[in-house]
C-alpha cells in the first residue's frame, strides 16, 4: 500500500504566508522559507507553496523565494501561481522546485498541460482546481476563486488527466478555511475516476478530519495550512494518529 502524504500549504502574499477563509479575509502566518524548513523537519512529505495574487495581478511568481526555499529544505515542493507558459515552468524548476501546479492558465489554455508533461513529464506537472458546489454540480474557479467557468469539477479533471497531469489538488471552496472536515464525497469520485494521484485541499480541522479524507475520500495526499501555521494540529503526533488509525504514512 502506498503511504499518504502530508502537505502543509503555504499561500503567500506580498513575501509573506498567510491564511484565509473561503479564499478571504487573509490574516499573516509567518515567513514562508522558516515556516518550510520547519515543516521538512517535522515530518512533512511535501510542501506546496502557492503566491495567491499571481495569476489576478498578472505577476510571476517569484523566483528568488523559490531558491531561498530550496536551500533550505530536504523535502519536495511544489510552485504555483502565475505559470502562463513553458518558460515559468523551466525558471521555476531551475530555481529549484520538484513540480509546478497550474489552474487557471490551464483552464484557460489545457493545452499548457500537454505541452508541461511533454517537455518534463508528467510528474512536475500537477493541475490544481478551486471549485464549489452550487445548483446541483462543482463548478470550477478561475483567478484564486473569483471567476466562475463552464467547467465542472469531474470533467474538468478527468480532461486534465488525459492531456497529462500528473497529479489533481482538488481545493473545495466551500471547505477553505472552515475547519469541518474535506469534501470527502466529491474527492472519492475524484478517486474512482482518475487513475493519477488525487490531493485533497480546503476543511482540514482535526486529525479525524484527515483519517476521514484518507478512508472515505481515498485521497492519496491531505494538503492543510492553518492548522499547522498556527499550531493547531502537529505533523508528527497526526502520523502517529494516523498509524494508529490503520493508515500508511511515512514516519521518521
Amino acid at each position: 500500500m502506498l503511504s499518504k502524504r502530508i502537505i502543509p500549504c503555504l499561500d503567500v502574499k506580498d513575501g509573506k504566508t498567510v491564511k484565509g477563509i473561503n479564499f478571504v479575509n487573509f490574516r499573516d502566518a509567518g515567513d514562508p522559507v522558516e515556516l518550510g524548513a520547519q515543516y521538512s523537519e517535522q515530518g512533512a512529505d511535501e510542501l506546496v507553496y502557492l503566491d495567491i495574487v499571481a495569476s489576478h495581478e498578472g505577476r510571476k511568481t517569484f523566483t528568488d523565494l523559490v531558491k531561498r526555499v530550496a536551500a533550505n529544505i530536504s523535502i519536495p515542493f511544489t510552485v504555483g501561481g502565475g505559470i502562463h507558459e513553458l518558460s515559468d515552468v523551466d525558471r521555476l524548476l531551475n530555481a529549484g522546485a520538484d513540480k509546478v501546479s497550474i489552474n487557471s492558465a490551464a483552464l484557460k489554455n489545457p493545452q499548457l498541460i500537454q505541452q508541461i508533461a511533454y517537455d518534463f513529464g508528467s510528474q512536475v506537472c500537477v493541475v490544481a482546481i478551486d471549485a464549489q458546489y452550487e445548483n446541483g454540480q462543482w463548478t470550477c474557479y478561475l483567478n484564486g476563486g473569483r471567476i466562475p467557468t463552464h467547467q465542472t469539477l469531474f470533467t474538468w479533471a478527468k480532461e486534465a488527466e488525459d492531456l497529462g497531469a500528473g497529479e489533481i489538488l482538488f481545493t473545495s471552496m466551500s471547505h477553505d478555511g472552515v475547519k469541518e472536515g474535506y469534501a470527502d464525497e466529491a474527492l472519492a469520485v475524484l478517486a474512482e475516476t482518475l487513475k493519477i494521484p488525487v490531493i485533497a485541499s480546503g476543511g482540514a480541522g482535526k486529525p479525524e478530519h484527515f483519517r476521514d479524507v484518507f478512508r472515505r475520500g481515498k485521497a492519496d495526499a491531505a494538503l492543510a495550512a492553518s492548522v499547522f501555521h498556527f499550531g493547531e494540529i502537529k505533523i508528527a503526533e497526526l502520523k502517529k494518529y494516523l498509524k494508529q488509525e490503520g493508515v500508511a504514512v511515512r514516519t521518521t
